[in-house]
């Protein structure tokens, strides 16, 4: 019988597959509208937990970038000032950590209280933060082992946090709220940089960029305890009505068959890889590059940090908007826009390389044109794996993706770089001096314009699929909120 909303040629070319069709909802006498997580949220509540969301996501960014602003100060402090590769460690084994209990988080936020889950994480990684703060200079292994304890904890909140605004608004509107909570990555990853290398300057010690946000960490557990209100999964796409879990072997085998997630993967991948490198190691080159032309380095991260945070609200909000502008039109803009920021960002990226050792104005326009370009993807993949995923399935879809993205892009791309520098260093004539860690860093980083524009391609390839993966999803959700609707009408269900 073919299903009301669908066309006879969707259900021929298998928009609903067997599959799929294993997704069954619960009886309603399973599921009193009692709990805080049943009740729908709606109005002013869903806008409150998108802010509390967002200020939560900005803190985990910021947190995450006041190393790399006192990168420097760290290799001194630990006596590691002529190893890059140990010193990219700091950001692999965090991001290793990060991406290996992401698919668990995941598992988990699909199936258990999402709410409970943030709230624990935040608590971990503020905790371990603060504790590395206090690592001796003899410990840098131990150093290296909590950064990598940290990650774990963001891991719980970052796999979760943006399926919640993905249950509470749908189209359009979801859209602008996740270039609302996106904002956070480059705008708090540049708020790092400032506030890290501020404190460490006010208080003549880089540990005390560790010690400012675990306070507000503990600040935001409170609100999302006391305040925050989880919907159910697939509210706003079904009414507030549940969709049932298949066991995770089948959610996987549905994430492997999805093209439209797997390229966008890929493209997200690329991109991690790029921001990965350059995160760790832009602040440091450019200082390089300012000793060559005899001027004070205290300010790189200050500038860098305000160029990232003004790049990310201007290319986020650029991305959103010009897709959404060309949805009217093409139902595949929004990897088209995905691949035009890659492939558009990869030149600027190798000019501001090239010329910041003669012309460092020049260096930083290229670099924020770059940055502008590549942040315009933020909310739009992410909104990609919400529309091509089941809502039972996005923790787990966002948890993988995650798990590849890092382990293939910015957990390997900072040691990459600074293996591949300490390689080119090693094979010049002056190996110490200013000259050489800034062109060894520079060429280490040519890799990234290579990789930006295969992150291109893959978007492109995305949007060969995304148009069909979406009808999927959307007859899917429909066919569940008219069986619910029909079960409800003739009393199927109910408890007498």
């Amino acid at each position: 019988m073919m299903m009301k909303g669908l066309s006879e040629s969707d259900e021929r070319v298998g928009l609903i597959d067997e599959e799929e069709e294993e997704v069954k909802p619960p009886p309603y006498a399973q599921l009193p509208p009692s709990s805080d997580q049943q009740e729908a949220v709606s109005g002013a509540q869903a806008y409150i937990a998108v802010g509390i969301l967002c200020v939560v996501n900005l803190l985990n960014y910021t947190d995450r970038y006041t190393v790399a602003a006192n990168l420097a100060e760290i290799q001194t402090y630990f006596n590691i000032q002529d190893d890059n590769s140990l010193a990219g460690l700091i950001q692999t084994v965090f991001i290793v950590g990060y991406m290996l209990t992401s698919p668990i988080f995941g598992y988990l936020g699909d199936r258990y209280s999402r709410k409970a889950i943030i709230a624990a994480g935040i608590t971990a990684w503020s905790c371990l933060t603060l504790a590395g703060s206090f690592v001796p200079a003899d410990k840098f292994w131990l150093f290296i082992l909590i950064r990598g304890a940290v990650g774990i904890g963001e891991a719980s909140y970052v796999t979760i946090a943006g399926t919640i605004i993905g249950d509470l608004f749908v189209g359009n509107k979801r859209s602008r709220m996740l270039m609302v909570f996106y904002f956070a990555i480059p705008v708090g990853s540049g708020f790092g940089y400032i506030a890290g290398k501020a404190l460490a300057l006010i208080f003549g010690d880089w540990r005390w960029a560790l010690r400012f946000t675990p306070l507000i960490g503990v600040i935001c557990v409170f609100l999302i305890i006391l305040i925050l209100r989880e919907p159910r999964r697939g509210q706003a796409e079904t009414g507030n009505r549940a969709m049932g879990n298949t066991n995770y072997f089948t959610d996987l085998r549905a994430l492997f068959r999805n093209k439209s997630y797997i390229f966008s993967s890929l493209g997200l991948t690329c991109q991690c890889w790029v921001v990965g490198s350059l995160a760790l190691w832009a602040v440091e080159t450019i200082e390089y590059a300012y000793e060559l032309q005899g001027l004070p380095t205290e300010s790189v991260s200050f500038i860098f940090g305000a160029i990232t945070c003004f790049a990310g609200i201007v290319g986020v909000a650029t991305g959103t908007s010009v897709a959404q502008y060309l949805r009217r039109f093409n139902p595949r803009a929004d990897p088209l826009v995905c691949a035009f920021g890659m492939l558009s960002g990869a030149p600027f990226l190798f000019l501001g390389l090239i010329v910041a050792s003669s012309n460092i104005t020049v260096a930083w326009a290229f670099i924020l044109i770059s940055e502008i370009l590549l942040f315009m993807n933020w909310a739009l993949i992410p909104d990609i794996l919400l529309y091509v995923l089941i809502p039972t399935r996005r923790s787990t879809g966002n948890a993988i993706q995650m798990l590849v993205s890092h382990l293939l892009g910015d957990a390997l791309s900072p040691w990459i770089v600074g293996f591949v520098s300490d390689s080119i260093r090693g094979n010049m004539l002056s190996p110490s001096s200013t000259h050489d860690h800034y062109y060894s860093l520079v060429y280490s980083l040519y890799i990234g314009v290579f990789v930006t524009v295969l992150g291109g391609g893959a978007f492109l390839a995305t949007a060969l699929y995304v148009e069909q993966d979406k009808k999927r999803v959307e007859g899917i959700v429909e066919k569940q909120r008219m069986q619910q609707e029909n079960d409800a009408h003739t009393g199927d269900g109910f408890v007498n």
